[in-house]
């Protein structure tokens, strides 16, 4: 008899994660379950633990407590492991303005690892891929804001990995370049590729399969952005974000 088939694990698994920073706690008992293939929103006021988780998913800061794997490793006792197989991108992602948009994917390729004939094939794919191949001999600090972000991307995912956290990737980027990104996001993810992203605009947390939402370190809700508004009986996922900040702000109404 054949031994069955095992499904591969989920991207993101945590049980009891918690972060304390002295007598502070940011993260307390986060249970999330990632699927492959996923856009996962992580939403939250300031304060509410969104970075300090991402950090701890990345390998970045070690959990105080609690379980975390990522693509089935797990955080803690292989950290580097883990920066290996994921990708991450923020609002200040690192292109280097003097180096054009080729060279800045060649840098970030190479980063990983990436040499030879493998990362030439994967410039040229990525340049296909975000359609960036008639700006591939321009300077990067030549790009308006919506063009450095799409560069950014394929920079972060130039090594294809499993999961790709997005931190805030298109703030302060014009309503049009933010659509086109999140086109590029759902290619990503039809691809196969996880990721994670956390946004302040709420007609982007609409765009994700599911939400985690988070407030003062504790999860509030996660579902679908239907299932959470019906869940408070709320119009929009703005007007349950707006009850997250009343929450951590202590207001009474």
């Amino acid at each position: 008899m054949s031994a069955p088939i095992q499904a591969a694990p989920p991207a993101i698994l945590t049980h009891g994660l918690r972060k304390t920073f002295g007598a502070s706690v940011a993260v307390e008992g986060l249970d999330l379950e990632v699927g492959r293939g996923e856009v996962f929103g992580l939403l939250g006021p300031n304060g509410s633990g969104k970075t300090t988780t991402i950090r701890m998913l990345c390998g970045l800061i070690e959990p105080s407590a609690g379980q975390a794997t990522v693509v089935g490793i797990d955080v803690i006792r292989e950290p580097e492991a883990v920066r290996w197989r994921i990708g991450y991108m923020s609002q200040r992602f690192g292109l280097y303005d003097d180096l054009t948009v080729a060279e800045n994917i060649r840098f970030y390729a190479g980063v990983y690892g990436l040499a030879g004939a493998e990362r030439t094939e994967r410039i040229a794919r990525q340049l296909e891929w975000f359609s960036l191949a008639g700006r591939a001999n321009q300077r990067a600090g030549e790009l308006s804001g919506g063009w450095k972000q799409r560069l950014a991307l394929a920079c972060a995912t130039s090594h294809d990995p499993a999961l790709v956290f997005l931190d805030e990737p298109t703030a302060g980027v014009d309503p049009a370049s933010r659509r086109l990104f999140w086109s590029l996001i759902r290619r990503q993810a039809e691809a196969g590729m996880t990721v994670l992203v956390t946004t302040h605009y709420m007609d982007e947390a609409a765009r994700c399969d599911r939400l985690a939402l988070l407030s003062r370190g504790h999860l509030f809700a996660i579902g679908t952005p239907e299932s959470i508004t019906q869940q408070f009986g709320l119009p929009t996922i703005e007007d349950v974000f707006i009850e997250l900040q009343r929450r951590d702000e202590g207001v009474v109404v």
